[in-house]
């Protein structure tokens, strides 16, 4: 007996709710596989009769739907819900309303179905991962996790320096309007779905499989409607600067309005937020790494060489690259396709590097693979295992050819960071990668991996030492001393040559002009003694020469005249931006306009000219920026400050992010956390 159906109520605040996909709004049904759903029937005639009443319900994605590839799924009414499968059962007594509740596989592929009842009646629903499923592969069993790597909407990334650890506020936004309906979108314009459609939302079943084409599809080196182009120039015509971003919505929406061509400009940092929104959007617990120091080893064989000379100058060319800073994605999952041992966090890297299987992409790979130093597994295992890895090794070539090793303690791979789980404190990953320094464990994956360049290496002691000490406060603007200490540890004097330099630097380790030197000569160190030279770095000479990295290179070259060994410190310093103060006047309340006074001192030696503060904020700004400009100049000394009114229109904890900009000082970036009322 089949059901007189009249209309029906997908109940979609409830089970938006109940699934933890209302932010997303409430005016369609959005739910999660492996946990049921209920919709209402409202009735012509007759009831609901357990036993006799038939219900031929079909539930369909993609354009070529079919059985054997999961993209469509055929199925009766059951007595009881079966949570390992698709399935359905009336939870409501015999009446002329039925609840109807539908339990979506746990395995099933993510994204946009129509559901349809008896041939007839048909109705459309969005399907996301589950990380609250304890059947789907992204289960996730902390709710506090869950809260921190599903739902929160904003985040801080870990840029700087590992001595100098800099937090960037971000709004990944992954619940903003129109967010999810583009993040589908991104799925649908990879080459992969344009070629075979129905094969590629079958994969869409297999959460390795969605992560892969992400990394793909956030950048687009492979000319495939990927979400950003990537640029390393000083210059970034024909778009914006990476610094200019605060958040991934303005990146997606721009992507989506202009028919899926590339935003132009994005850098590491930039392409792994975007990546964590569209992870979150679609239900994969994510989080954005960052790891210093990171080295991009292009020809595997895990060394980094640099030349320079006398004078401490790079010289030569190689494509292998130390960044100050990288940032990938760590995602959340089983690995089914590997041997036990590896599920937990997966490396994936969506900045267009190296390229993997014919596309630039990279990952997803278990960390674990990464600290055991498992190279053949899937996928990418031994780029990344270089970036945290690989050895840097110095040679100092002198004029007559003839080269010798530097010693140098610089090490690759320091203070892996990522935001603490509920606090905006940095939390250090770095023993998920990596076996402490010198411990059997870490030789052995050395071993494992081939690593030989680290298995030979004894720890050299010439007896000279040289170090680089800063002064407190360092603040851009200001002038400031840095100091070489050359220290002799042997028992005979020593004659030295010691070169100081400095360059502006961008975090991709590109150098840039010359901020201050000094070349010593006859640098004399009497058995253990020790000598402090200074270099001064003066505002007038490195203004002009910062990249918008705000960071200058020290090196220090110590030759010895009669051995002529040599040993060389580094040390980058990260320029402060002034501090933006930030106050919130008025109650914070649900759809209750506030104001956000935004107060900044110029610290620079010259006046500033078009300053404007911009605010964003997850559930605070609508989805937009909203720009404030300052009519005049702002002189040294001055303060710039403005009123910008915005309204909430969610309860809970938010982050408003702020940003200045003016022409000789840009992208100062502040946050404040705002307890939004109902």
């Amino acid at each position: 007996m089949a059901l007189d159906i009249s209309t029906w109520d997908l109940a979609c605040k409830f089970n938006n709710t109940d699934h933890h996909t209302e932010l997303n709004g409430t005016d369609r049904l959005i739910v999660r596989r492996g946990q049921p759903f209920t919709i209402n029937l409202y009735l012509n005639s007759g009831s609901y009769q357990p036993g006799a009443t038939q219900l031929y319900i079909e539930a369909e994605t993609g354009p070529q739907p079919v059985e054997q590839y999961g993209t469509r799924a055929v199925f009766n009414l059951s007595d009881e819900i079966d949570s390992t499968r698709w399935s359905a059962a009336v939870t409501s007594p015999p009446a002329d309303t039925v609840c109807l509740s539908i339990c979506a596989a746990p395995d099933a592929p993510i994204g946009r179905y129509i559901l349809t009842l008896d041939g007839r009646f048909q109705f459309e629903f969005i399907l996301l991962f589950n990380p609250w499923c304890p059947r789907d592969v992204v289960y996730m069993d902390s709710e506090e996790k869950l809260g921190e790597y599903v739902l929160a909407q904003d985040g801080i990334i870990f840029r700087g320096d590992a001595k100098y650890p800099i937090p960037l506020a971000w709004d990944f936004g992954q619940f903003e309007e129109g967010m999810l309906d583009a993040c589908l979108r991104i799925l649908d314009m990879n080459p992969k779905h344009r070629k075979n459609p129905g094969k590629d939302c079958s994969g869409r079943r297999n959460v390795i499989y969605v992560t892969r084409v992400l990394s793909a599809m956030i950048n687009s080196n492979d000319q495939d409607n990927g979400v950003l182009e990537g640029c390393w120039r000083d210059t970034f015509d024909g778009g914006v600067s990476p610094m200019s971003w605060r958040s991934s919505v303005d990146i997606l929406k721009t992507w989506d309005r202009s028919s899926c061509m590339a935003v132009r400009y994005g850098q590491c940092w930039v392409f792994a937020a975007v990546a964590c929104t569209v992870a979150r959007a679609l239900g994969i617990p994510c989080r954005v790494v960052t790891n210093y120091l990171s080295a991009h080893d292009t020809n595997s064989n895990l060394i980094i060489e640099r030349y320079v000379n006398e004078k401490g100058e790079p010289i030569g060319t190689s494509k292998d690259m130390i960044w100050n800073y990288h940032c990938w994605v760590e995602s959340w999952m089983t690995r089914p396709d590997l041997p036990p041992g590896f599920d937990g966090w997966q490396a994936s890297d969506p900045t267009p590097q190296e390229k993997s299987e014919g596309v630039y992409c990279c990952g997803p790979v278990p960390v674990r693979a990464i600290k055991e130093g498992e190279l053949t597994l899937k996928y990418d295992a031994a780029f990344v295992f270089a970036e945290v890895n690989a050895d840097l090794v110095y040679f100092l070539k002198y004029k007559d050819g003839s080269t010798k090793k530097i010693v140098n303690d610089q090490k690759v791979g320091q203070k892996i960071s990522t935001k603490s789980v509920g606090r905006d404190e940095r939390e250090d990953i770095t023993h998920l990668y990596k076996y402490p320094e010198g411990s059997p464990e870490e030789r052995k994956v050395f071993e494992k991996a081939n690593h030989q360049n680290k298995l030979l290496q004894e720890q050299a002691n010439p007896g000279l030492h040289v170090d680089i000490k800063l002064s407190a406060g360092i603040k851009k603007g200001c002038d400031f001393d840095v100091f070489a200490i050359a220290t002799n540890n042997t028992q005979e004097e020593k004659k030295c040559r010691l070169v100081f330099a400095s360059r502006a630097v961008s975090y991709t380790g590109v150098t840039g002009k010359e901020c201050g030197f000094k070349d010593l000569l006859n640098v004399e160190l009497a058995p253990g003694a020790e000598r402090k030279v200074p270099l001064r770095l003066n505002y007038s000479k490195y203004c002009n020469n910062l990249t918008e990295d705000n960071l200058i290179r020290l090196g220090a070259l110590l030759i010895d005249y009669s051995t002529r060994e040599a040993v060389m410190a580094m040390r980058d310093v990260v320029l402060d931006n002034p501090e933006i103060k930030i106050r919130i006047l008025g109650e914070p309340k649900e759809n209750r306009k506030l104001a956000a006074e935004l107060t900044l001192q110029n610290p620079l030696q010259e006046p500033l000219q078009g300053c404007c503060f911009t605010i964003e904020g997850a559930n605070l700004t609508g989805g937009n920026s909203i720009t404030e400009k300052l009519d005049c100049g702002i002189e040294p000394g001055q303060e710039a400050k403005v009123k910008i009114y915005f309204t909430p229109t969610q309860s809970g904890l938010r982050k408003l992010l702020v940003d200045f900009d003016s022409d000789k000082l840009g992208h100062v970036r502040g946050y404040r956390n705002v307890i939004i009322g109902k």
